[in-house]
C-alpha cells in the first residue's frame, strides 16, 4: 500500500540527528525508486535524498546497499588522496538514529538516505558534446578511482545483467512462444537480430577466456546519471549506483554511447531521425580515456567500440522479444513502442557497423595521447 506524505517524513526524521524535517517533496525523474528531497528544519539548511529501493528490481536491498557502501567509502579515500572533496564528488550513504543505512516501512519495502549534491544539475537529454564529453570524463574517473577495487567481491544484485547469449536464448524463446501472433509482421526484424547472434557471444567469451578483466562497473551510464557543476560545467559526481556490480568496462562505455550518440529519441518513429553521431562518439570517448586508458590493456580499448555495438544490439533484442511477448516487461504507451524501440536500436547499430573502422581508430588514437 502507498504509504502517506506522513509516514514518509517520519522516515525521513530518522535520518535526522534531531528527528527534526521539512516535509519531503518528490525528486528526480527515475523510473524504478521512489525518491525525495528532503530539508532538515533545524535552520542549518541542510538537504538529503530519501530513497525507496524497488524490490521488484533489487529483490535483495542489503546485497545493493553493501554493494554501494563498499564502493563509495573506496571513492571517498582515493578522492581524498587526489586532494578532491570526497562530499562533492561521491554520494555519502547516510545512517539513521539506530546506525543503520536502511529503514523498513510498513510493506516491508527498504529505504535509504544519501547526501544531497548542491549546485549541481543533470541532463536528460545530449544536446551538447561538451556535456557528453563531461560525462566521459565522470565514468572514466569512476573506472579509474576503482580499479584497485576487487570487483568480484561485490554482489551481483541482478544476474546475468550483459549475458547476451542468454538474452538470444530468451529471444529464440519469444520467437517461438510468439504469444501474440506478431512474429510474422516483423520477420524481417527478427532475422536481422539473429544474424548478429554470434557476434553476441563476444565479450561474455572473452571474460570467460581471461583476455578482458572484470572491473566495478556502473552499468547505468546514462547521461542523467552524472551531475554537471552549474557554475564551471565540469562534471562533479557520479550517481544512482543500484546496479553497480562486476562487469565489463566495454559494457558501461557502450551503453554510454548507445544512449548518447544517437541524434533521435529511444522511441523515435521516425527511423530518417535515427543515426549514430561520431562527433558525439569522439566527444564521450576523448573525455572517457583521458582518464582510465593508462590503467587499460590494448585489448580492453579495443572492446569499447564493441561494447556499444553490443548494448545496442543487446537492448534492441530485448524491445524486440518483449513485442513478441506482449509487452509484458518495458512499459508502452501505444501496441508498437516496443517495436519503434527495436527498429531504433537495429537502425544505429547499422550504422555503428558502417563507421566500425572509424571508431576503433578513434579509441586507439586518443588511447595513444
Amino acid at each position: 500500500m502507498k504509504l502517506t506524505m506522513d509516514e514518509v517524513r517520519a522516515l525521513a526524521a530518522q535520518f535526522a540527528p534531531e528527528g527534526k524535517v521539512e516535509c519531503p517533496r518528490p525528486f528526480g525523474g527515475g523510473h524504478i525508486n521512489d525518491t525525495y528531497l528532503v530539508c532538515r528544519n533545524d535552520g542549518s539548511g541542510l538537504q538529503y535524498v530519501l530513497q525507496r529501493i524497488n524490490k521488484n528490481v533489487f529483490p535483495d536491498p542489503m546485497a545493493v546497499m553493501e554493494n554501494i557502501t563498499r564502493v563509495t567509502h573506496h571513492l571517498r579515500k582515493r578522492i581524498r588522496a587526489r586532494g578532491g572533496d570526497p562530499e562533492r564528488e561521491t554520494l555519502r550513504m547516510l545512517k539513521n538514529n539506530q546506525g543503520e543505512y536502511c529503514v523498513i516501512d510498513r510493506n516491508g519495502d527498504y529505504w535509504r538516505s544519501y547526501s544531497y549534491v548542491a549546485d549541481s544539475v543533470s541532463y536528460d537529454q545530449c544536446d551538447s558534446a561538451e556535456i557528453f564529453c563531461e560525462s566521459g570524463h565522470a565514468f572514466g574517473r569512476f573506472l579509474s578511482m576503482l580499479d584497485d577495487f576487487d570487483a568480484a567481491s561485490l554482489h551481483e544484485t541482478i544476474a546475468r545483467f550483459h549475458d547476451t547469449p542468454k538474452r538470444f536464448r530468451d529471444f529464440r524463446e519469444a520467437v517461438q512462444r510468439d504469444a501474440c501472433g506478431r512474429a510474422e509482421g516483423v520477420r524481417d526484424l527478427i532475422e536481422t537480430a539473429l544474424s548478429y547472434e554470434q557476434f553476441g557471444a563476444t565479450l561474455v567469451n572473452a571474460l570467460q577466456e581471461g583476455r578482458l578483466p572484470l572491473r566495478v562497473t556502473h552499468n547505468d551510464t546514462k547521461l542523467n546519471n552524472v551531475l554537471i557543476d552549474e557554475k564551471t560545467g565540469h562534471a562533479v559526481c557520479v550517481i544512482d549506483l543500484d546496479t553497480v556490480m562486476p562487469g565489463l568496462c566495454a559494457y558501461d562505455f557502450g551503453d554510454a554511447i548507445r544512449f548518447g550518440a544517437s541524434t533521435a529519441a529511444e522511441d523515435e518513429k521516425d527511423l530518417s531521425k535515427v543515426h549514430f553521431s561520431m562527433p558525439f562518439y569522439r566527444a564521450y570517448a576523448e573525455g572517457y580515456l583521458s582518464e582510465v586508458a593508462d590503467a587499460m590493456s590494448a585489448e580492453e580499448i579495443d572492446s569499447l567500440p564493441m561494447g556499444a555495438r553490443m548494448m545496442t544490439l543487446e537492448n534492441g533484442i530485448r524491445f524486440l522479444g518483449d513485442y513478441l511477448n506482449g509487452d509484458v516487461y518495458f512499459k508502452t504507451d501505444y501496441p508498437e513502442h516496443n517495436l519503434v524501440r527495436a527498429r531504433t536500436q537495429f537502425k544505429l547499430l547499422s550504422e555503428m557497423d558502417e563507421h566500425w573502422d572509424e571508431m576503433l581508430d578513434c579509441v586507439r588514437q586518443l588511447s595513444a595521447k
